[in-house]
């Protein structure tokens, strides 16, 4: 009987507890997209404090410069598309690590990119544009916060909490001590093949809106492939692998052509 009502009770609080994608695909959302982007707030400048440290945040003007230019066009497109995220504190940095092929961007729209993704793919505008198109789409799709909910969720163990407890405010604020630290392992740890297949099509679209060439996604991840030769089969990894997105990306490149107007005046959201 205990096991019984402890099941139908778990049930009741993911259906309570679930929202919907930009895509129409469900969520588990035990923390908010607010309390996701507070907690992103905090943990932003604690993520980059070492790199300031050490002289290798924004370093390189030329380079921060273009990811600048071409970061502002896409968010101006995504608070088009989303306006919701007009009052999101935009911001992006460029950390110079050569070593290191990735971007991320945080809930709230907390970004950062890696110099090694730049020298070692050395992707066109067009393809530089996918790459954060990408990343804040995580953000507008509220990645960030479904990535912290499902380790709240693993953490508190649903079937053994009350339903009174999990919505008191109090409980919750309780539970989610520590919140700059899940924030940070959000963007750490791999989004689920769902979410990343997701960020991909709203990012395509979002990039190409912003007068960047839909193709160029095919492009970038023919590139990503080759500089990632030893990545484990898709089998053994959560993410689709490069192959895959090329193929999925392929078939979504034609139907993003009718929003790409390269010689239109795009505007620019302004970062400092």
């Amino acid at each position: 009987m205990i096991r019984t009502f402890c099941l139908l009770l778990t049930m009741t609080l993911f259906i309570g507890a679930c929202s919907t994608s930009p895509t129409g695909r469900h969520q588990l959302m035990l923390v908010s997209p607010s309390q996701a982007i507070q907690a992103s707030a905090k943990a932003y400048p604690e993520k980059l404090k070492e790199y300031a440290a050490k002289g290798k945040l924004n370093d390189k003007p030329v380079m921060l410069a273009r990811v600048k230019r071409i970061t502002g066009r896409l968010i101006a497109q995504a608070i088009r598309m989303y306006p919701e995220s007009r009052n999101w504190e935009w911001e992006v940095v460029l950390i110079d690590d050569p070593d290191v092929v990735n971007a991320w961007c945080m809930a709230g729209g907390k970004m950062a990119i890696y110099s090694g993704l730049i020298e070692k793919l050395k992707p066109t505008d067009d393809e530089l544009a996918q790459v954060m198109a990408h990343e804040i789409s995580h953000a507008l799709a509220n990645h960030v916060a479904e990535q912290m909910s499902v380790s709240l969720a693993s953490q508190l163990g649903l079937a053994v909490l009350s339903a009174t407890a999990l919505h008191d405010n109090r409980y919750r604020s309780a539970a989610l001590t520590g919140a700059a630290l899940a924030a940070t392992l959000a963007i750490e740890l791999p989004y689920s093949r769902a979410a990343e297949a997701e960020a991909d099509r709203v990012g395509i679209e979002i990039a190409a809106r912003a007068g960047y060439n839909p193709h160029a996604a095919v492009s970038l991840w023919k590139k990503m492939g080759q500089v990632n030769k030893k990545s484990p089969p898709e089998l053994l990894n959560t993410h689709p692998s490069a192959g895959t997105r090329q193929h999925t990306l392929a078939e979504l490149a034609p139907k993003m052509m009718k929003y790409y107007h390269p010689h239109e005046v795009h505007p620019v959201y302004p970062l400092n």
